[in-house]
């Protein structure tokens, strides 16, 4: 049997509640393609985490642009229609810090694609953002 991560902080309902309800705004503005609006749930510089097709790990800072650039490209034009299936597990480090996994399954079209991924979220004036995204496969991309 695997135990949970010992951070030595518990969170409480509101700590939870509130992660899932920033994480289901954060899903309707994907579904959404609404770039711009997905750009202000996060802190800049974001850090970006992944590895390349040669297998090394990379690590990148960007700034709104290069993520509203990207995720513009990423996200598509909004011609088909996209779904989201998520599992998260979130291990909250304190009440303002949490690093949420993430299982995801992604269905735009006919096509259906899974991941697994992680974010570090930090919690400013009750407000929580992303500030790490990482998942492997796009260090190429960095």
């Amino acid at each position: 049997m695997t135990l949970p991560p010992q951070t030595g902080y518990t969170p409480t309902a509101e700590d939870r509640a509130s992660l899932d309800a920033w994480f289901e705004q954060y899903d309707a503005l994907c579904a959404e393609r609404d770039i711009e609006r997905m750009a202000d749930q996060a802190v800049f510089p974001l850090n970006l985490i992944s590895d390349d097709s040669t297998g090394n790990g990379r690590s990148a800072q960007w700034d709104r642009r290069q993520f509203v650039d990207t995720m513009t490209q990423v996200m598509g034009d909004g011609s088909q229609e996209v779904t989201f299936r998520n599992t998260r597990t979130p291990v909250f480090l304190s009440a303002s810090m949490a690093v949420v996994f993430t299982r995801s399954v992604v269905t735009t079209g006919d096509q259906t694609y899974e991941s697994d991924y992680a974010d570090v979220l930090v919690r400013r004036d009750g407000a929580w953002a992303f500030q790490t995204m990482i998942q492997s496969g796009w260090g190429d991309n960095l």
